[in-house]
């Protein structure tokens, strides 16, 4: 048997006539899959397709894949406990007082340790 390949809007088409409703999104930046290990796939720039059929919702995603671990990062600040760990040694404050020097400076080591040292003062 000889593959004859498919023009991509006859394959659409094709599959509008057996109920097969395909929508394309264009705007997607990020797919992450949470897993209950704790760890995340990550797709940056992905390419999104949904197939609707037979009452349910299939989704296609394409792209470069990565693994993170959700376990690194502080729940709900996005900080390393490495880093509010570092702060709050290098001020001698509370770690929850390191946390809000670290939010409230979006991160940045150095300024979080500075305004610190300033309010001890």
């Amino acid at each position: 048997m000889m593959s004859r390949r498919m023009d991509p809007r006859a394959m659409r088409r094709l599959m509008n006539r057996m109920g097969v409703k395909i929508e394309e999104f264009g705007d997607c930046t990020e797919v992450i899959f949470r897993m209950a290990s704790g760890k995340e796939l990550v797709i940056q720039d992905p390419q999104v397709t949904r197939m609707k059929t037979g009452g349910q919702d299939v989704f296609q995603v394409v792209g470069a894949l990565t693994e993170r671990t959700t376990e690194s990062r502080e729940k709900g600040t996005g900080i390393p406990p490495e880093d509010v760990q570092l702060v709050a040694e290098q001020v001698g404050v509370s770690l929850d007082e390191a946390r809000a020097a670290l939010v409230e400076s979006k991160g940045d080591l150095a300024q979080a340790i500075l305004n610190l040292k300033l309010q001890k003062k």
